[in-house]
């Protein structure tokens, strides 16, 4: 196996904004524990998760430097004493969830609620490195015939996008989904997740080159809310005043009284996150008398990301991939991620 001491990697020492990131070559290689390997990475793919883990919060307690970057693939460099069933020089990517495998949500198969739910990149060093460390557990072998750029692309949002419309917002065949903004990587995973499961899918694109994109991905109706800001209105004309069954929302405080107002009797709205804000107003009267589910999300299990990622392995879904940066211009990249101009990943070349 191969022994490196140190490495490069886009770390943070303190939080704060994007003048806080460095880009150093002398970061401690990581020690693979018994039930881990080490991976050397190929290529990493950036999440607004980044900026939140910089930033910080309250109780987030980090060992810093801290090592950005939740999404990878690469080669297995290292298998720990207790590994079986991995080679050395193998292809693979990894579940990012990170989780305890004792306490009762763990022994069910709901990692996203363990005890101690973790995650790659923001509570433990992360793939903007040569090299991570990776609980055996969460590997997923990449086959020969698959693309390794859109297997370090795909991990976070599409296990996220199929935790959310599957396991949690049980989509069905032949319903009705609205997606709310066009083009974050959860959103993208989910036009095309939402498709393949059969169900019609409107989306509401911030511009028209977004709307466009959203098309081309298999959208069946897009809306440009900078021509129609009234976009509910929209929804309703467009459903014949009955509303859609499902609203996929991660913007938050500005559209969610919108996104409620367009579901039509026992609708769901899916949320994984809220990108613009969290304190949105919620219309009790709304929810009863349109008997309305409201159901949050986060990342998945291990058999949801194997589910998902079969699909990607096997072509039926591809991974829209923006634009490709060196290590060194992950700060360029972040830029580019923050400006909300892109449709689809923007990824890192480490190897």
């Amino acid at each position: 196996s191969e022994t490196v001491k140190v490495m490069k990697a886009v770390v943070f020492y303190e939080h704060g904004g994007p003048e806080v990131i460095q880009i150093r070559d002398d970061i401690p290689t990581p020690e693979p524990g018994p039930d881990d390997v080490l991976v050397r990475v190929q290529y990493a793919a950036l999440n607004r998760l980044d900026n939140f883990v910089r930033k910080g919060w309250p109780g987030l307690q980090l060992k810093l430097p801290h090592i950005l970057g939740a999404d990878g693939a690469g080669v297995i460099a290292a298998l720990g004493a207790r590994v079986s069933g991995w080679q050395l020089g193998q292809r693979v990517t990894y579940n990012p969830t990170l989780w305890c495998g004792k306490c009762a949500y763990c022994v069910a198969g709901e990692h996203p609620y363990c005890d101690e739910f973790a995650m790659l990149g923001e509570h433990a060093p992360g793939n903007y490195a040569e090299y991570i460390r990776v609980p055996a557990r969460n590997l997923l072998a990449v086959p020969d015939h698959a693309d390794m750029l859109a297997a370090a692309a795909a991990p976070v949002v599409y296990v996220t996008a199929w935790r959310m419309l599957f396991t949690k917002g049980h989509l069905q065949p032949g319903e009705t989904v609205l997606i709310v903004g066009a083009g974050g990587g959860v959103n993208t995973a989910a036009i095309q997740l939402a498709k393949f499961a059969g169900a019609t899918v409107y989306v509401v694109a911030g511009d028209a080159g977004k709307a466009e994109a959203a098309l081309a991905l298999g959208a069946d109706w897009a809306i440009d809310r900078s021509v129609q800001p009234n976009w509910g209105k929209a929804i309703w004309a467009k459903t014949n005043k009955r509303g859609v069954n499902v609203v996929v929302d991660n913007v938050g405080e500005p559209t969610w009284l919108n996104s409620l107002r367009s579901l039509g009797a026992g609708g769901r709205l899916l949320t994984v996150g809220g990108t613009a804000g969290y304190n949105a107003i919620t219309p009790i009267n709304l929810v009863f008398a349109r008997q309305l589910h409201i159901i949050g999300s986060t990342m998945g299990s291990q058999a949801d990301f194997n589910q998902v990622m079969a699909l990607i392995f096997a072509g039926k879904i591809k991974v829209a991939v923006a634009e490709i940066f060196p290590l060194r211009a992950y700060p360029q990249a972040l830029e580019r991620m923050m400006t909300d101009q892109h449709f689809g990943k923007l990824v890192l070349e480490i190897g």
